[in-house]
């Protein structure tokens, strides 16, 4: 094999998200002669993310002045708040906790905003690859992170070279930048190789999924904010839904569930569903049309499961070092500023050495500490989780304890352990299965390119995994990606990867981390609309 193309740049940023554009636009603000490049997996700028999203406007305030005056094309003025306990047939309105006051906010779609960022960059001289996928990094002799390795393109299933095939080439920088977002393959290897989580508490995830539904007139209050927490959800199982009021007569549906849930049987899949069939839901829905869906993994450790956020050559930013604020249900803003300060930071030295001590001296980890047992208060049980939400929101977070987090795939009971209940209902509304819901996320895998969802002990799913805890990769993917087979040549797990819309749940959830997600050919994935 020839040896590869090199381009060279200052910096290159992974991941054309909130943080990783915020980084490239700071940069060229304060130091326009640095040369600049942002990598995308995505065939297009925003086609693989998806949030919720409410947006705090101040870091876009800082990063680009006069925006308001031509925002993102989905961006509505935020309205009332709303937050409900749900029973099976009803709900009670409860008390909108602080963190959840969105008076001066905005509802966005974030691909879009996303998609309306990347020409501001581009304006400013940053250069955007889409389509690009970093496969790896790039290291120098030292062991130091030198840029990162693009993956090759047009190689088939068996990894033989096909008439398409292309070559991958390097790209190096002084500072490499991971933006990621949730479980960005190369941030868990980075994490891993330079021991960058040995003095924070594992990681702790959940799993979001959104649809965007078209509705009758009549029924969207533009601006309105529904939070729900209870059913579907047994009080064991930490969760709950947002209902978001757009424009044009549409609205933002979601779903979360911790991955910590103890059942291995557990779909969060059907949940949702279920929550969709709830008398508030059905009325709301009812001759609706869904437009499009996803699902996306996002962080929930906070401030204890922080990792060290810098390495030789190379830094963490956003969702890839876990910044988001769960109580608030928000980490856009905190991308946002995080990518900001590291422009800041390496416009001045242009060095990833100190910017640990930054962030952690910053605003941005400071806020995840005033709220940092709020989330891991829930792992007794709801009624317990709502108390000590209640008293970390009056004390200021002040109080002289930190609850610990736990990594979410130990934390299944087996199959010949207590059973659950989750009282459901027979269901009706679209989609009825996961592939129906594949369909409306627009993902696109050549068929024919190597698989990118890898069992690395596959002997392990059905001498221990079944009999333990009943493969619970065919139920926690929410693209029905795993599949059990049996016939002539005995029991397999069966990858149907051109379904994964890239949410990396089975990279974290797996009980014995035996599936290792790795990022498929460039350009390859879900291809989101306005999620």
């Amino acid at each position: 094999m020839s040896e590869r193309e090199i381009m060279e740049y200052d910096v290159v940023v992974v991941g054309a998200g909130p943080a990783g554009l915020a980084c490239a636009i700071r940069l060229k603000q304060l130091k326009n002669d640095l040369n600049v490049c942002v990598i995308e997996k995505a065939s297009e700028i925003g086609a693989h993310i998806l949030s919720g999203a409410v947006i705090e406007p101040e870091p876009l305030d800082q990063l680009l002045e006069g925006w308001r005056d031509d925002p993102p094309p989905i961006c509505v003025p935020a309205g009332t708040d709303e937050f409900l306990l749900l029973s099976k047939s009803g709900k009670r309105k409860l008390p909108t906790p602080p963190q959840q006051n969105n008076h001066g906010n905005f509802i966005v779609s974030l691909g879009a905003m996303c998609a309306w960022l990347a020409p501001r960059a581009e304006a400013l001289g940053v250069d955007l690859f889409p389509g690009f996928a970093a496969a790896d990094l790039a290291y120098d002799d030292a062991g130091a992170v030198k840029g990162v390795i693009i993956g090759d393109m047009g190689v088939d299933r068996q990894g033989n070279e096909k008439d398409s095939y292309v070559q991958g080439i390097e790209i190096h920088a002084a500072v490499t930048v991971l933006g990621e977002g949730c479980r960005g393959h190369l941030s868990k290897r980075a994490i891993s190789k330079y021991k960058l989580d040995a003095d924070c508490d594992p990681q702790t995830y959940g799993i979001g999924m959104k649809e965007l539904w078209q509705l009758p007139e009549g029924r969207v209050e533009p601006g309105r904010i529904q939070h729900t927490v209870g059913w579907p959800l047994p009080k064991s199982i930490y969760g709950g839904s947002f209902v978001y009021h757009l424009d044009k007569n549409r609205i933002a549906l979601g779903f979360v569930c911790g991955l910590d849930y103890k059942d291995p049987n557990f779909s969060p899949f059907e949940a949702f569903q279920q929550f969709k069939h709830h008398p508030m839901m059905r009325e709301l829905l009812d001759g609706g049309e869904i437009l499009s869906a996803g699902a996306r993994a996002l962080v929930e450790g906070g401030y204890q499961s922080l990792p060290k956020v810098e390495m030789p050559g190379a830094i963490l930013i956003g969702d890839s070092a876990g910044l988001l604020n769960v109580p608030k249900i928000k980490g856009t803003h905190q991308a946002l500023k995080s990518g900001m300060l590291a422009a800041e930071h390496l416009a001045g030295k242009l060095a990833a050495d100190g910017f640990d001590k930054r962030l952690r001296d910053s605003d941005i980890v400071a806020e995840l500490k005033k709220v940092r047992n709020i989330r891991p208060g829930f792992n007794k049980g709801f009624w317990r989780g709502m108390t000590t939400a209640a008293i970390e929101t009056v004390t200021g977070g002040r109080l002289p304890r930190t609850l610990s987090n736990h990594a979410d795939h130990e934390q299944y009971r087996r199959l010949d352990q207590e059973g659950f209940d989750y009282d459901w209902v027979d269901r009706e509304l679209p989609p009825r299965d996961r592939l129906a819901s594949v369909y409306f996320a627009a993902t696109a895998h050549d068929e024919d390119q190597p698989i990118h969802l890898k069992i690395v002990e596959p002997d392990v799913c059905f001498t221990k995994c079944e009999e333990e805890y009943g493969n619970p990769c065919t139920r926690f993917c929410p693209a029905n990606v795993y599949e059990k087979v049996e016939d002539e040549a005995g029991k397999r797990i069966q990858i149907n990867a051109a379904n994964c819309v890239h949410c990396k749940t089975c990279d974290i959830a797996d009980p014995y981390q035996v599936i290792n997600w790795v990022t498929p050919e460039g350009g390859s994935g879900p291809n989101y609309t306005n999620l």
